[in-house]
């Protein structure tokens, strides 16, 4: 529901980003063109073969830097502090609704955990990867929203904030540059979960939980079609359907599962679980994890209803997956070999 939700969240902030520069993707058919092509594209390049996908995401990332450093460069020569120092009020009920959103921005940092165990020095390499990740990612944003709320009167209004504020200092041109860096941004992390999120589905259905098909993999292009091809199915409905923030939001509550899961259990893996030289221990005991669990559960309770219907949903469909494991699976002998 994760990879799901969030893809289908960036198929709509993509026809939203384009409105700019074509302001059919607002809605009706230009919307539905803006959602559906990128992704049949994103898919296809997946499924010819995870070089081709890997090389767009590369070049996506570079397409989407290179505006926001011009945007914030320039920017920065144009703000009006005045503007920054004396912000409009803010009302504090929903501070809730937006800190989980905001998640949204951040997630994906648990990635780089996840190949720990093929790092070179794991007790020094992840700390390090998160720290500076966050702390990067954290001064991007704030550099991007204090040229944003510096240049653009009444900036909540805005529909494309960035594209608006870099055509009130630079001229049309900026508009048009910061509408090709959100497309190339949006594009770019749609492509690495189309590109992440099937292999989900694949591993699992290697090892019995799921239809066996899933578990195929091409017969020219060795991966696994089925599953990308089915992600893009059930994400397509879904990105036609909602908005970006509802799907973002969606999002949000299926990951803090996983984040609340994983926080839970470090407490019990510390017992259980021998202090090797690549063992990653957090200082401070259980403080840190029990601070997680805390803050996640501050970001469920600010979900809307409809959200957290969706995800208990998903957790129930998850243990009727996990009950119904086909007999004479490939992780019946071993791990399935993703």
């Amino acid at each position: 529901l994760t990879r799901v939700a969030t893809l289908a969240s960036l198929a709509a902030g993509f026809a939203l980003a384009l409105s700019w520069a074509w302001p059919a993707a607002a809605g009706g058919a230009g919307r539905a063109a803006a959602i559906a092509l990128p992704l049949i594209v994103l898919t296809a390049i997946n499924v010819k073969g995870v070089k081709e996908g890997a090389r767009a995401s590369a070049f996506l990332l570079v397409a989407k830097l290179v505006p926001l450093a011009l945007f914030v460069g320039a920017g920065l020569f144009a703000v009006r502090w005045s503007r920054v120092a004396a912000p409009a009020r803010v009302d504090p009920a929903g501070l809730g609704e937006v800190a989980l959103l905001l998640l949204f921005a951040y997630a994906g940092f648990e990635n780089t955990a996840a190949p720990a165990g093929e790092y070179r020095n794991p007790k020094r390499d992840v700390p390090f990867a998160l720290v500076t990740q966050i702390v990067l990612v954290t001064l991007i944003y704030a550099l991007v929203q204090l040229v944003a709320l510096g240049t653009l009167p009444d900036l909540a209004a805005s529909r494309t904030p960035l594209a608006d504020a870099a055509r009130l200092f630079l001229g049309g041109w900026g508009g048009a540059l910061l509408t090709a860096g959100a497309a190339a941004s949006i594009l770019g992390t749609a492509g690495n979960t189309v590109l992440s999120g099937p292999r989900y589905l694949y591993a699992l259905a290697v090892d019995g939980y799921g239809p066996a098909f899933l578990g195929r993999l091409h017969p020219r292009f060795l991966t696994p079609a089925a599953a990308i091809v089915v992600q893009t199915a059930v994400v397509l409905p879904l990105a036609l359907t909602g908005s970006f923030a509802g799907l973002a939001a969606l999002s949000v509550v299926a990951r803090l599962a996983s984040y609340v899961s994983t926080a839970a259990a470090i407490p019990v893996l510390r017992r259980k679980l021998p202090d090797t030289p690549a063992t990653v221990r957090l200082p401070f005991g259980p403080a840190i994890p029990v601070a997680a669990v805390a803050v996640s559960a501050f970001l469920v309770a600010s979900a809307t209803a409809l959200d957290l219907v969706a995800g208990a949903g998903a957790l129930v469909a998850g243990l009727v997956v996990y009950a119904l494991r086909r007999k004479g699976a490939a992780g019946d002998g071993g791990a399935a070999g993703v």
